[in-house]
């Protein structure tokens, strides 16, 4: 029987009531990074701790992603390739997190609007199930 999955375990609290990304955060000078690692890339520490992050921000930067990414690793319907927004959005006080966006309408998108996490099927593996990766949509007003 196809379920929902997540794209990749450790992401996301996903499936939950309260959904976040998963990022970690250094013991030492403070640093947030997404997603989870090991290591601070600020001051090569390794001591961090993993930590739930925001589910709000504002668009730092984007574009409009036109074409199908090089598959593998792109795993989606290449024959019916639709544009899809892709951009950073800074989660506020916490990080700026590379994301796919909910919509690919140019004049919908502006640096600086807020932002909330999604949870959205980003295509259908061989056994049938629906992956789900992470989005970022605008916060309807």
């Amino acid at each position: 029987m196809a379920e929902q999955v997540a794209i990749e375990e450790g992401l996301f609290t996903w499936p939950s009531d309260d959904p976040r990304l998963l990022g970690s955060q250094c013991l030492d000078c403070g640093a947030i990074i997404f997603p989870v690692q090991s290591g601070c890339p600020r001051c090569a520490s390794d001591n961090t701790t993993p930590k739930e992050l925001g589910t709000r921000g504002k668009l730092w930067t984007w574009t409009i992603q036109g074409y199908p990414p090089k598959s593998p690793p792109y795993a989606g319907d290449v024959e019916n390739f639709e544009p899809f927004g892709v951009g950073y959005v800074e989660i506020h006080d916490e990080v700026k997190v590379e994301t796919r966006l909910t919509i690919a309408d140019k004049d919908a998108l502006a640096i600086g609007m807020e932002m909330e996490l999604k949870f959205i099927p980003a295509y259908v593996d061989d056994d049938g199930n629906e992956v789900i990766t992470f989005a970022f949509s605008p916060v309807e007003e």
